[in-house]
């Protein structure tokens, strides 16, 4: 008897979302700079307002970005940078969740006056343009990191209420929350243990990309002078110094760049959450 042979089939399975190009590309920049962010002042040659050389010196071995008009390391001060821009970022988004996931899940579980009335707070305030909003109320409070993060948490956590409270009407409206308000579970309970776990995907994919859009605007405003204040290494900040000596290009470049890394970073982070997820393209 001739023995057949069986031809064998190698199932291919998808890389997962996370382990993909860009993906993998942002979480190991995000890695970097939050070990950047926490070890810096361990290994760092300089402190970020020490006088190291000659007066806006341009790159070389010893100073990889030159240095500014006072003689500081640009790249060293650059790197200090992500000491605050993270941080700030970090609090605004915990923030703004908070105070969204609290209003949004109040007005999609309650409905009736309750929504109305929240909905059209909410209303009023995406009504502005997110960084004239920012600049009026830190223009009013005055210059400083404290109140550009007050500025920035009033203006975000609308975008999280309105978000949350499209999901929690979705899913309030599914069978086994029918089934647990039948059995006489209560309204608080109901939220907790069913919609809210159900409703926050959405939520954590837009606050991940949200994160970028956090440091552009820190950023926008301390270049604007109601951020940072000298001789603080805010990226915004250093890049207005940049802009006033125009031809050392050195000076905005590095924190520029630092930017550019960080958002691009966040956002193939989101891209990641989002396919991983599948949650599709939220608008505003």
């Amino acid at each position: 008897m001739t023995a057949v042979a069986i031809p064998a089939f190698t199932v291919q399975r998808a890389r997962p979302p996370w382990l993909r190009g860009p993906s993998l590309i942002g979480i190991i920049s995000l890695a970097t700079w939050l070990l950047v962010a926490v070890t810096l002042p361990l290994w760092s040659p300089h402190t970020p307002t020490e006088v190291v050389g000659g007066r806006l010196l341009g790159p070389s071995w010893s100073h990889l970005m030159g240095t500014d008009a006072l003689g500081r390391d640009v790249f060293i001060r650059a790197l200090y940078g992500s000491r605050i821009s993270l941080p700030v970022a970090a609090i605004v988004i915990i923030s703004a969740v908070l105070v969204g996931t609290i209003v949004g899940a109040a007005a999609g579980f309650l409905g009736g006056w309750v929504d109305a009335v929240l909905m059209r707070a909410v209303d009023i305030t995406m009504a502005f343009p997110p960084i004239l909003l920012a600049m009026a109320i830190t223009a009013s409070l005055g210059p400083g990191i404290r109140n550009v993060l007050i500025a920035m948490v009033l203006v975000w956590w609308p975008i999280y209420a309105r978000l949350l409270r499209a999901q929690v009407i979705a899913v309030r409206q599914r069978e086994y929350v029918d089934s647990a308000v039948a059995i006489g579970m209560s309204r608080g309970l109901i939220l907790r243990r069913y919609v809210l776990p159900m409703a926050y995907t959405p939520v954590l994919v837009n606050a991940t990309v949200d994160f970028g859009q956090v440091v552009l605007l820190t950023a926008s405003l301390s270049f604007i002078g109601l951020g940072a204040r000298p001789p603080s290494p805010e990226w915004g900040a250093m890049i207005f110094e940049g802009a006033t000596n125009f031809y050392q290009w050195w000076i905005a470049a590095a924190p520029g760049i630092a930017i550019l890394l960080v958002v691009l970073a966040f956002n193939f982070v989101g891209d990641a959450l989002r396919d991983t997820f599948d949650v599709k393209d939220l608008g505003r």
